[in-house]
């Protein structure tokens, strides 16, 4: 018999985890990421039907002010982006649910998902230092991307602890 999940309002980090996975999935994945896929030359586009033109906006002035690589979306950043709305946005769908419900079948795809999200922030950020579109204010590129290092670093511990994430502590100590 599966030991029972926890009360979501008992898991205060899962609540976290949600509310990171929402904004993910409707903000970064299918309007910030989605713009830079639908707009190949940020400096020369007409504006898309989605996402919204204000928010393109947005996405280019902070790219034009702090993100470079953002604007310049060579292949190798656009091929981060589709991984992130091909396979990332559907993950986030069933993390949701999965998260708030307390179901441990999510726990592999979280391993696996924190493991390639750390792994494009790691090379992003790594251009952002050293690369042909180092960003000139890195340290407001470091905390935007903050959250990216943080909640995969977090879900990769959640999952990785035990093969119930959602259950009791004397469950866990059990398994």
């Amino acid at each position: 018999m599966l030991p029972a999940s926890l009360p979501l309002s008992k898991r205060p980090v899962d609540i976290a985890i949600i509310v990171f996975f929402f904004v993910n999935l409707f903000f970064i994945t299918y309007i910030v990421d989605l713009e830079q896929l639908v707009i190949a030359n940020a400096d020369n586009f007409k504006y898309p039907a989605w996402p919204p033109a204000k928010l393109v906006d947005l996405v280019h002035w902070y790219g034009h002010n702090f993100d470079p690589v953002l604007i310049a979306r060579p292949a190798w950043w656009r091929a981060t982006i589709w991984i992130d709305a091909i396979f990332f946005g559907p993950y986030y769908v069933f993390a949701i649910y999965a998260f708030t419900k307390g179901k441990n079948w999510i726990r592999f795809a979280s391993i696996v998902w924190a493991s390639v999200m750390l792994t494009n922030v790691f090379i992003i950020l790594f251009e952002e230092v050293n690369g042909e579109h180092a960003s000139p204010q890195l340290g407001r590129v470091f905390l935007s991307n903050a959250a990216w290092v943080i909640f995969p670093l977090i879900v990769m511990y959640r999952m990785y602890r035990s093969i119930y994430p959602f259950a009791g502590s004397k469950i866990k100590a059990e398994a």
